[in-house]
């Protein structure tokens, strides 16, 4: 169970460094510009933790997945970005499609 800690610990550093990013106005601020390098370090590193007994591919849907649905949220809330129904419908259809691998794939690590 460690190994989806190391996968959360991943996406919460991924999600914070790419709201880094947005922030950083291309790098042009020092602040914002130093979390994203840092962010981006720990995401990976915590993430080749969790590959330890975690299959690459679910590790990397889960990461995605989530991360994609946490900064869809940070940018509604911080920077006013709302996503539209489209936009709303493809985040369920990939969070369905990461739901499908880790309860019926095999390959998924339990």
């Amino acid at each position: 169970m460690n190994n989806y800690l190391f996968l959360a610990l991943a996406i919460l550093a991924e999600a914070v460094a790419t709201t880094a990013l947005k922030m950083s106005e291309q790098f042009t601020r020092l602040l914002p510009s130093a979390v994203t390098v840092v962010g981006y370090a720990a995401a990976f590193y915590f993430l080749s933790l969790s590959l330890r007994t975690i299959p690459v591919g679910v590790a990397y849907a889960v990461w995605s997945a989530v991360g994609i649905v946490l900064i869809t949220v940070v940018g509604a809330v911080i920077f006013r970005q709302v996503p539209d129904l489209p936009a709303v419908i493809g985040l369920a259809l990939i969070i369905a499609g990461v739901a499908v691998i880790n309860l019926f794939s095999k390959m998924s690590a339990h």
